[in-house]
């Protein structure tokens, strides 16, 4: 989940001093044990979107196995949730618990409020190795990955099959040979690729650690790189050659996909409702292609414990129940989200489902974009020139430099 900094965020260092509270992570590596028994008392919890409308309801389970415990969930718009946050954490009136998208993790562990996660009570080989990725910042969980998603390559194998051409690309040869022979058979377009703005960086990001390179390495900007070259190259191609389109608005894509005007798009696991309801029928998912890997994106949302919460054992317990795999199967049968925890995925829930394997198998390879407080910023550069790339004509290498060039101005916020 991205949301664009503001003001409020920006301040939280210095205000947070003044309230008797040091910016950074403090070098608490671990926090302190919580207490055996059953969970006591009230345990108050921010969540945002359609997972706090349906939490509240959702923790009856917990509370029957700790009578004499209370869950008080409030729902939170996600427009509103990331200044909300901030705020509450400024003037120390956090809840005890709270939904975090993946990309906040590090901002808001940077200002020291979030709790560090108990010794004992998670064990980090359980969770998806991305997710806990972007649960870390500087070698420290500081949230505990909740539910998760990644994308995959979904294509209308049906017109793929018409003109001839194997399915399942294994390759970016051969998805460059799918989508352009797909468009070849009678598609507006083979592709669809996002041209640059908001959250561009979300689809391309994936091409460069599948050349293997990356944003951030040893704490310096590594965007000015040949395989950063290489990946700005591949997306422009698609572009050049007319076979994703520069301005199609992204709401059109079911509708365009579902009477064959596209081909093929990368997209998480809610396309396979939206195309439902768009009616379309037949589809194919794969995995992404490989080149030196086939990495995707992994984003999601994790539970944070504050460390100005009023009853924190027990909000521990609390995120430690909805961290068990039947809890999360539960939580996917009545929501669909993906849960972050591997062993979740061998219930029959998910395993059955041949479109929700590839999501699972996807995720095993799945990585985060760096825990750095100014990802958010970062992002935003990316974003900018991929627009002057698909729709500019920017070149490759002009685009890299312009995008370290914008990483090394922002910083990573150490």
């Amino acid at each position: 989940m991205r949301k664009t900094l503001t003001a409020v965020t920006l301040l939280l260092t210095v205000v947070l001093a003044g309230c008797g509270r040091g910016g950074g992570t403090g070098g608490d590596t671990q926090g302190k044990a919580v207490a055996d028994g059953k969970a006591k008392g009230e345990v108050t919890v921010w969540a945002m979107g359609t997972e706090g409308e349906k939490l509240q309801g959702f923790a009856d389970g917990f509370t029957a196995e700790n009578p004499d415990a209370k869950v008080k969930v409030t729902a939170v718009p996600w427009d509103a949730a990331h200044d909300k946050i901030a705020t509450a954490i400024t003037g120390r009136q956090t809840p005890d618990v709270s939904l975090i998208g993946s990309t906040w993790v590090a901002e808001f562990a940077k200002t020291g409020a979030l709790d560090p996660l108990p010794p004992k009570l998670f064990d980090s080989s359980a969770f998806f190795p991305g997710a806990w990725q972007a649960a870390t910042v500087d070698g420290t969980p500081r949230v505990v990955p909740w539910y998760v998603e990644t994308r995959v390559l979904y294509y209308r194998d049906d017109l793929a099959a018409k003109v001839g051409l194997p399915t399942g690309p294994k390759n970016w040869a051969d998805l460059t040979a799918l989508t352009k022979g797909i468009q070849a058979g009678g598609a507006q377009y083979g592709f669809y690729l996002q041209p640059g703005a908001t959250g561009a960086w979300e689809s391309f990001l994936p091409l460069v650690w599948q050349r293997g390179g990356d944003v951030l390495a040893g704490g310096k900007c590594t965007l000015d790189t040949p395989e950063m070259t290489a990946a700005l190259a591949y997306y422009k191609g698609f572009f050049d050659q007319g076979v994703a389109p520069k301005d199609m608005p992204p709401a059109q894509i079911e509708s365009q996909f579902a009477r064959g005007a596209i081909g093929a798009f990368f997209s998480g696991p809610w396309h396979i409702g939206l195309l439902k309801d768009a009616g379309v029928k037949q589809y194919a998912l794969a995995p992404m292609p490989t080149e030196k890997t086939n990495a995707s994106f992994i984003g999601g949302s994790g539970l944070a414990v504050f460390k100005d919460a009023k009853n924190r054992d027990a909000a521990w317990k609390f995120v430690q129940y909805l961290s068990r795999p039947d809890v999360q199967v539960k939580w996917y049968q009545t929501l669909s989200d993906l849960p972050a925890v591997q062993s979740a995925w061998n219930d029959p829930a998910l395993s059955a489902d041949p479109k929700i394997r590839v999501f699972g198998a996807q995720l095993k390879s799945a990585k985060a974009p760096p825990s750095v407080p100014t990802w958010e910023q970062i992002a935003n550069g990316i974003d900018t020139e991929l627009e002057k790339v698909a729709k500019g004509g920017e070149q490759p290498a002009e685009a890299a430099k312009a995008m370290q060039a914008a990483c090394v101005s922002v910083g990573t916020g150490d």
